[in-house]
């Protein structure tokens, strides 16, 4: 590996490291498919969700939300972040850097929001069904969606665009780290303390207790229910939905989790964190939003008949809006 400057022309330019032919070859691949899977496989989601009318509900809502936000990570962030990565130079210029930047912050708030709300609309389902359709309704659900982007891109693209995460730390960032060629997200110990916290630690910590009550409740009301068939048939029903979001959010904290506690390490170990390390913690973070899709195509038998009549063609008929892609006992 012959080590080169990004830009010959410039001063202050970055190292470029060129790898042998068949490694970037190989890593082109890998994360080309990893990208068009995340794209593709979320796509299918909210485009199902959108064109189904049986799936308009509010939980499903927030899915479609949740797909969103990871079709954009694999658009806005994966795509370039997989250039970026085999060519180790960043010739996107500095404006796109700054946009990339904050849509990765802020397309993972959303992502974790979404989760957080989702564990709200799973609570009133499971622990308080009687009020589940009055507090979830679609107006409501419409404004959390709302929050989760406006709150996101308010954190992701302020912090970049104002600099804060660079609060404290001009100086040292300016004559240490800055060059061209490179678009990394570099923070202070207090802003990668802040932004960790509200992009990650607190919400997670929320749905994880949130969740927690949840399998407590739905405990007890599986041994309560003894004779009604109608009322078995609805718990079985919110329960595997509740297992299946759950086992989406444990997705989520388990790939991101690993990121974000060397983030929040990193400054105070004098930025000691291979930047190798760094690149890898955070594919393994895109990997959940390429995840998300196949959990959807494993535990809802809705995705898979929607998959099929969109792979055979059906879907361009005028009512096949109409059909039922689950029975509702």
């Amino acid at each position: 590996m012959e080590p080169v400057l990004c830009y010959k022309s410039r001063n202050r330019s970055c190292l470029r490291t060129i790898y042998p032919l068949p490694i970037r070859i190989t890593v082109y691949m890998i994360l080309g498919v990893t990208v068009i899977l995340t794209v593709f496989g979320n796509l299918l989601v909210t485009i199902s969700i959108v064109y189904f009318k049986q799936l308009h509900t509010p939980t499903n809502y927030l899915i479609a939300s949740l797909a969103v936000s990871d079709l954009l990570l694999g658009l806005l962030v994966m795509f370039p972040s997989m250039f970026q990565c085999v060519e180790s130079c960043w010739y996107f210029g500095d404006v796109f850097c700054k946009v990339y930047m904050s849509s990765d912050v802020m397309l993972c708030t959303t992502s974790i929001l979404n989760l957080a709300f989702i564990s709200l609309d799973r609570h009133y389902a499971v622990c308080q069904p009687l009020v589940y359709r009055r507090k979830m309704s679609v107006n409501v659900v419409l404004i959390m969606i709302l929050l989760s982007w406006s709150i996101s891109a308010l954190i992701g693209f302020g912090m970049i665009f104002l600099k804060l995460n660079l609060w404290g730390i001009e100086e040292f960032y300016n004559n240490h780290i800055v060059c061209e060629g490179e678009c990394v997200l570099f923070q202070s110990g207090l802003s990668s303390t802040v932004s960790s916290a509200l992009s990650f630690y607190i919400p997670g910590i929320i749905m994880l207790a949130v969740y927690l009550k949840i399998f407590l409740v739905a405990r007890r009301q599986l041994h309560r229910i003894q004779n009604a068939n109608s009322e078995r048939i609805s718990n079985t029903s919110q329960t595997k939905a509740t297992t299946t979001l759950a086992i989406i959010m444990g997705a989520f904290l388990s790939f991101w989790t690993p990121f974000f506690v060397c983030n929040i390490i990193d400054p105070f170990i004098s930025y000691s964190t291979p930047p190798a390390l760094f690149k890898i913690l955070v594919w393994v973070g895109y990997l959940n939003s390429t995840v998300n899709p196949l959990i959807y195509a494993l535990f809802y038998s809705w995705f898979r008949k929607a998959l099929r009549l969109f792979t055979s063609g059906n879907i361009f008929k005028s009512d096949i809006s109409e059909t039922t892609l689950f029975s509702m006992n």
